[in-house]
């Protein structure tokens, strides 16, 4: 009984050429598999480095932005000053006015300007009245579906 279960295994076993092939399948596999997590690897990281620098390259835009802003709005200040403005009137030809020099104008129907905040008309303003909705847009399913059971001769 013995000989013939070592016959069965030593049928069963594989020759020693195949065992080696199956060993460098096996390294080759684990090969290409680290091959492949450290492409992804490289490829993720290029990436998040493109995109810091991108996220850099923003941020810088976006000072040199507001830097130039801030510059305009100096430079709008100082054309807009008292002094500069004088200087540019003067420059036109427009001289300083004194209070009796102007002449007022009396307008009868002009009421002035209005006082506090302008609302919206009310709800029962003229324009409230409008614009009113079809009876048949604002009943409701319910009350359709009882109408409908009304004229059937139901409930």
């Amino acid at each position: 009984m013995f000989k013939r279960s070592k016959d069965i295994l030593q049928a069963y076993n594989q020759a020693p050429w195949r065992r080696q092939m199956q060993i460098i399948g096996y390294i080759a596999a684990a090969l290409v598999a680290i091959s492949l997590v450290g492409a992804l690897y490289l490829n993720i990281t290029a990436r998040a480095a493109t995109a810091g620098r991108l996220v850099l390259y923003s941020r810088r835009e976006i000072s040199d932005a507001e830097q130039r802003i801030e510059d305009l709005k100096t430079q709008l200040a100082f054309i807009s000053s008292t002094e500069v403005m004088q200087q540019r009137a003067g420059e036109l030809g427009f001289k300083p006015l004194s209070p009796h020099a102007i002449t007022y104008l009396y307008v009868p129907e002009y009421l002035g300007r209005p006082q506090g905040a302008q609302l919206a008309p009310g709800a029962g303003s003229r324009f409230g009245a409008l614009f009113r909705m079809p009876e048949s847009y604002t009943q409701s399913l319910f009350d359709w579906v009882g109408e409908l059971f009304a004229d059937l001769g139901g409930f």
